[in-house]
């Protein structure tokens, strides 16, 4: 909960003008209304071109003002994470879900990667939970995340011990990182021991399913008769962080939903809804991080950054999500196919964040666990129990 008694904000939201933009955009606006005018009062035949042309125009004017409207008011969020702790008694728990629903699509490097980089963020490590959905009910899913959560007892005090950045070991251990020839001998050493670490793992994982069996022994019994689209729910905790040791791993619970032919099983909603139930029933964090399998996490601060937005005064009864923009690792020189997407992060998030706020978009989002249920700030004050 936050301190009624902290007067300095946790967040700020800057508005900034563009008053030639927008003079600019008036103008182009008006002409577009003229020339629709001219269309209906300057023609005495209706033809087919004509009303072709019309209805372009009309299109075209339309999406103007929805532009003009979400580029009127940009606005840039500035959170505070140096006051969390000055605003809070404790900080939250937080559940992180990762989706993944083919190992073949998405192999299981690529989970674990996105896993490595989860659990270590820089935030106390008992008040993280992070569950993995796999809908294709994969042993080999299963397999990797076992073998992730070894490495990820050296893996996750290393990065904080030399404060990494990126935390994802398949893109800190590239081609073009030299970090390695730092002058400090000790750091060199580890850095070097933990790159053959990672490489063990990735032969480790990249295995024969049909060999999973034998390497699992009696986890694999589970698996047993199973295929992707008929098999009971599956949960198997991975990591327990039991002592709840602030410097520990967080927990790691693996998930596959129960799936019958003959039942929706309505795809990545579906496996959301699901987290969302077990996650409740064990550790019920009051928010909750979703992210895909092919991602991970450039800013091991990004949960403080969230919780800035969320846990102010004001976010508590404005703020249901708070979404993160992503980057793409791996694109062209000069990005020229638009991969990055940097109209749509720079500009039209911006343009929302001044009205009231982006949209979902479907991964990289912190929810609020009592606004996923259902429920609104009045209905929290009044009492309203959540019930799972």
């Amino acid at each position: 909960m936050a301190n009624p008694k902290s007067v300095l904000p946790l967040y700020e939201k800057n508005w900034y003008k563009h008053t030639y933009k927008r003079v600019l955009d008036s103008i182009i606006l008006i002409l577009l209304l003229l020339l629709l005018g001219y269309r209906l009062v300057s023609v005495n035949n209706y033809s087919l071109p004509w009303f072709v042309a019309f209805m372009c125009e009309c299109w075209f004017t339309l999406g103007w003002i929805f532009t003009m409207s979400t580029q009127w008011n940009p606005a840039l969020v500035k959170t505070y994470p140096q006051r969390l702790l000055q605003s809070v008694e404790e900080l939250p728990a937080v559940d992180i879900f990762v989706t993944t629903a083919d190992e073949e699509l998405e192999p299981p490097i690529i989970t674990v990667n996105t896993v490595l980089s989860l659990l270590s963020l820089d935030y106390p490590s008992h008040k993280l939970s992070c569950y993995v959905s796999d809908d294709a009910c994969s042993p080999l899913i299963f397999y990797a995340l076992q073998q992730a959560s070894n490495f990820a007892k050296h893996w996750v005090p290393f990065c904080k011990k030399y404060n990494v950045q990126i935390r994802a070991p398949f893109r800190y251990f590239n081609d073009d990182n030299d970090e390695c020839t730092t002058n400090n001998e000790e750091f060199r050493q580890e850095w070097l021991q933990m790159k053959d670490m990672y490489e063990n793992l990735s032969r480790e994982i990249d295995v024969d399913p049909k060999s999973i069996p034998s390497l699992l022994e009696r986890e694999f019994a589970i698996f047993s008769n199973t295929n992707r689209t008929n098999h009971p729910a599956i949960i198997k905790v991975i990591l327990e962080n039991k002592e709840m040791v602030e410097n520990g791993l967080p927990h790691l619970i693996y998930i596959s939903r129960e799936k019958r032919p003959k039942q929706p099983h309505h795809f990545k909603a579906g496996a959301m809804n699901v987290l969302t139930r077990v996650s409740g029933l064990i550790t019920n964090a009051p928010f909750m991080l979703n992210v895909d399998c092919d991602m991970f996490v450039n800013n091991p601060k990004i949960v403080q950054h969230a919780m800035c937005i969320l846990l102010d005064s004001r976010g508590e009864k404005e703020v249901a999500f708070v979404q993160c923009p992503q980057q793409f690792y791996a694109t062209l020189k000069d990005d020229p196919f638009g991969n990055q997407m940097t109209i749509l992060y720079k500009y039209l998030m911006a343009g929302l964040a001044g009205l009231q706020g982006p949209f979902y978009g479907g991964t990289n989002c912190f929810h609020r666990r009592k606004v996923m249920y259902g429920l609104s700030s009045d209905d929290v004050e009044n009492g309203t129990q959540i019930l799972i």
